[in-house]
């Protein structure tokens, strides 16, 4: 027996359909992997700079939000950071990769600990600009609440001002430490 094509009214209703479904499931898609990266220019030579910032368990030594940051192995891969702050949370951080000719390196934490953000990754580097140093830190990750409609203190928005809170603290903080010798 032939098929009859459908009838305009049908297809039109099943298009309807098809749209308003594509439409829901964008809705529920969860979060964004999201960005920050911030530089600083800083009067002094990169050689300098790196010898401050090099050691993955001296942050204390150059964060001003920073209490203590031991690590467990030093700069060996696989080193466990734990970041301990001045108003009292922790971070744990475990370093993925270091490259002292290269002067970056890179660590990773799965819980955001004291931040609202899972699954966060971050890189610093130092590089030479003539006799400057443009020191670059960089991150990515997801918002605290991994599921629609977060909470405001673990929203994007959340997770963006504090990561690059952190970012820009320790940066500005970094510049004034090594312009002032």
């Amino acid at each position: 027996m032939p098929t009859q094509p459908f009838s305009r009214r049908t297809l039109s209703v099943l298009l309807a359909s098809a749209l308003l479904a594509a439409s829901a499931s964008s809705q529920a898609h969860g979060p964004t992997r999201q960005k920050v990266s911030e530089k600083v220019t800083i009067e002094a030579p990169a050689d300098a700079v790196w010898a401050k910032v090099k050691n993955f368990n001296a942050l204390k030594e150059w964060h001003p939000a920073v209490a203590d940051s031991p690590a467990d192995k030093g700069n060996a891969e696989g080193s466990v950071r734990t970041v301990k702050l001045k108003d009292g949370g922790t971070l744990i951080e475990t370093l993925e990769s270091y490259d002292d000719a290269q002067k970056k390196y890179s660590y990773r934490a799965k819980d955001g600990g004291a931040l609202p953000v899972t699954n966060y990754t971050s890189t610093l580097s130092v590089v030479a600009d003539g006799g400057k140093s443009v020191v670059e830190w960089r991150g990515a990750f997801y918002r605290g609440f991994p599921n629609n409609n977060p909470p405001p203190e673990l929203n994007d928005e959340a997770a963006l001002k504090a990561v690059t809170g952190v970012y820009r603290g320790g940066l500005a903080h970094l510049k004034k430490m090594m312009e002032s010798k």
